[in-house]
This record gives C-alpha cells, structure tokens and sequence, in this order.
C-alpha cells in the first residue's frame, strides 16, 4: 500500500537513519555527549514545527547534530552514576527496528507472537525466584516506579478482599533505604509509610520491623529491597517473608537493580527467600542488558495481579479474556512489547552469557574497590554490595568534589557523582557494564587529590 501524498518517504534519509542505528549499535555512544542549557536548545531547535514541514533530512540533522549530543550516554562503560544501562548488540539492534515492527501488545489478539516472547522471558526470571512458573507471570511495564505501583495496588486489593479493614487508611512497611518511588506512590494511593531504619550496611533493621508492624495492624504490604539503589543493601528477604506470612499480607521485592544478580548462581544465593514473595520487580534496562525503557513486574499468584488491574469496558468486550493479556497485569491498557529486547538478546546469546557478564561486573567493582583502598586519598565507605560502591576523597571538600566530578563528567572521562550516605556526602559507584576498564577508573580517581 501506498502512502498519502501527505507522508512521503525520503529514500536516502531512510537510508542515512538506518546507517546511524547500524553505527551507533556497533561503536557505541560519545561520552563527552552531555545536557545543554535551555538557551542553547531554544536557538537550535526551537520552531522546527512549521505549517511546512522542514523536510527529512533537515530534521534527521537536528537529531545527530543537536539532540543526541545533548543527552548523557548512560551505556558508556564510563557511564557510573545512577544506575547505568548497558544493552547487548542484539538488545539494541532488535529495539532499532520494533518500532517499524508496530506491534500493539496490550492484548493477545493484537500481538499474541510478541507476548508469548516476552512471556518466555518473563518465565526465564520466574525460574531465577524458584517460581512454580504455571501459576506466576507478569508483564513488562516502563521503569520501577510503574512495577512498584502496580505490584503494590495488588497487594491493597488482595488485603481487601480477604479482611474487613476496607474503611480506614491502610500502610506499608519498608526500610528507610526504600526507593523514592515508594513516597510518590503513597501519595497517589493515598496511604501510610512505616520506615523502618537501615544498619550500617543499609539493610533493614528487622528487630525494628517486627516492633512496628506488631503495633499497626493496618499494615498490608511489606517492601523489601533487593539491591537498593544508594547503597546496593540486600534486605533479609527470608525473615521479611517470614514475618509477612506471619501476619498474612503481602510481600513486594524492590529488585528493579539488583535481582538482575539473581543470573549469576553465586551471587542468587544474596536473595534467599525471593521464592516465599508474592511479587517483585527487576529492571531489564538496568542489569539485564537491555535498551530503556523496561521493567519485569512478575507476581507469584497472576491471578492477583489480573484482579487488581483488569479492566472492564463495552469497547472491550471483543477482548478475549481467557488469553493472556498483559493490560490486565499493570496500570495500563496500551502498551508495545517492550519485553522484546531482553527475551531476544536472551535467545540469541543464551543464559550462560547472561551469567558471566554479571559475574564479571561484580568483579570489576571488586576491583575498583580495592583500588580505592589502595589509594591513601580515598576511603572505602561502603561495598561494593553487589556493585555499588560508596568512597570518599581524604584531600577534597564538598565543593572540590563537585568541581572534579563536573571536570569528568564534561570530558567523557567518567561520570561519578556524589551522593548522600548517612548524613555524609559520598562519592558513588554502580557498575552494570561488563566493559568498564577498572584501571582507568582507578586511575581517574587518582586524581582525587
């Protein structure tokens, strides 16, 4: 089919866009690329929208020239702070060409191959947990804070329909370590937060835990973390399991960046007691090797999680509902199959791969860790658990850290920002990239003079 007059296609732009994605795949990504300010971008970029057009080639310009340049290259193996990305070849060479695909995956008529492919992936995780795989499933949804809200209206929802506190505000417990999505979404769904406090290590203090749910009894979810983001810090998910059985309500496990680990058989073993959850998310995006955006949102009952977020409409009564469609395991209805990129990086690699790149990432940050001990400038605060490092400079106050981090953040060389860690400003270290030269970041941070 032919299209309108009003959308033609530009051959050798199509040519030129699909050479860039093929590079850009195969050399990566610049990593002195970085934010511009708003004056800058209204200059370049400001009215390209015109009752004309400007043309292909013209705007495919803009996206090399200013838009890519002005974003930070989070998959740059130099790329630290936060929680990076760090996609395979296949992961982003599949992602390249999905959107041409335009596959509809909100339900399983409209995209029952792509679904089934996500869900073999989805599988692939359950397996990890020691899930009985016939009875769990899930979906992929955008980032954390989605799978969290999702995971955690489940676990209301099923505290409803089994108790008779329906009229007063309910609560949920969680370390005081806990993502900050947590408090955005207490806010949306209107209920408490018990903060329980970390130990040194960043782990919840559980003595403190079982005193503070033993006096609410509006508590209906337990949080746990699983890797959590400041700090790397493991919860007791065994004991937390146990403690949330005890008082029959739900158990969610934040493991949007360290359940990845769950791949590696050694490092599995942080996670005892992920088989007793009722649900948890991982982030693909994050440790997983994939392209953003993606998260795994799995519930060990799906039925639950299909209860929760159902939805129900005249315009979807031709939605055959014994399939399996993932609109009903997350707040949404319109979706694409943003799964595909690690079932097909899976596929095409195998799950051994998967293993030895998070193996070797842990020993990269054990690596960098020891340099960091080494170095009588530095101290080690904390880890690496499982890849993240805490450390500061001896030499360097606040404001000096700030200027040396900007320094190498403008010039590519690495992207290492401070971070807050027990009332202490802290350098922060989160390795996912399996490509990351230990000797130079250890050689950047020699600098830290």
């Amino acid at each position: 089919m032919s299209k309108t007059n009003s959308f033609l296609i530009n051959n050798s732009s199509l040519e030129e866009m699909l050479n860039w994605a093929k590079k850009r795949i195969i050399s990566g990504p610049d990593p002195i690329s970085g934010a511009k300010k708003k004056e800058l971008l209204d200059k370049e970029l400001g009215n390209t929208i015109s009752k004309k057009g400007i043309g292909w080639k013209k705007t495919f310009d803009l996206f090399i020239n200013t838009i890519v340049p002005s974003t930070r290259p989070f998959d740059h193996p130099t790329s630290l702070a936060f929680v990076a990305a760090a996609p395979t070849p296949a992961a982003s060479s599949i992602d390249a060409v999905l959107g041409a695909a335009e596959i509809f995956a909100g339900n399983w008529d409209g995209g029952s191959g792509a679904i089934y492919a996500e869900n073999e992936a989805l599988k692939w995780l359950a397996k990890l947990a020691k899930w009985p795989t016939k009875t769990s499933g899930g979906v992929f949804v955008s980032g954390g804070t989605l799978g969290n809200l999702s995971a955690i209206h489940a676990a209301r929802t099923n505290y409803q329909l089994i108790s008779k506190a329906k009229s007063r505000q309910l609560s949920i417990l969680c370390s005081s370590e806990a993502h900050s999505s947590l408090y955005a979404i207490a806010k949306v769904m209107d209920f408490k937060i018990h903060e329980v406090k970390s130990n040194l290590n960043g782990q919840i203090d559980i003595k403190e835990a079982k005193k503070i749910i033993n006096k609410n009894k509006n508590i209906f979810c337990i949080v746990a973390n699983a890797g959590a983001t400041n700090s790397g810090a493991i919860d007791n998910i065994n004991v937390l399991a146990s403690l949330a059985k005890s008082k029959k309500i739900w158990l969610h496990v934040d493991g949007a960046y360290g359940l990845a680990a769950l791949a590696d058989p050694q490092s599995a073993k942080l996670f005892k007691g992920i088989e007793k959850a009722d649900s948890f998310i991982v982030d693909p995006h994050k440790w997983l090797f994939a392209p953003y955006d993606s998260c795994a949102l799995l519930y060990k009952d799906a039925r639950k999680g299909s209860i929760a977020h159902g939805q129900r409409g005249n315009y979807l009564d031709a939605v055959d509902k014994s399939s399996w469609n993932p609109s009903d395991f997350a707040l949404h209805l319109t979706r694409r199959p943003r799964g595909l990129p690690l079932w097909f990086s899976l596929a095409v690699y195998g799950s051994t791969a998967y293993a030895k790149a998070i193996k070797k990432t842990i020993q990269i940050a054990k690596k960098i860790a020891i340099g960091i001990k080494k170095n009588k400038n530095l101290e080690l605060i904390l880890g690496p658990q499982l890849t993240v490092i805490l450390f500061r400079s001896k030499k360097l106050n606040d404001d000096e850290v700030n200027i040396w981090s900007e320094k190498y953040r403008r010039n590519g060389a690495l992207l290492c920002l401070p971070t807050t860690w027990k009332n202490m400003k802290v350098l922060r270290i989160c390795v996912v990239n399996p490509n990351t030269d230990p000797s130079h970041v250890i050689k950047i941070l020699k600098t830290l003079n």
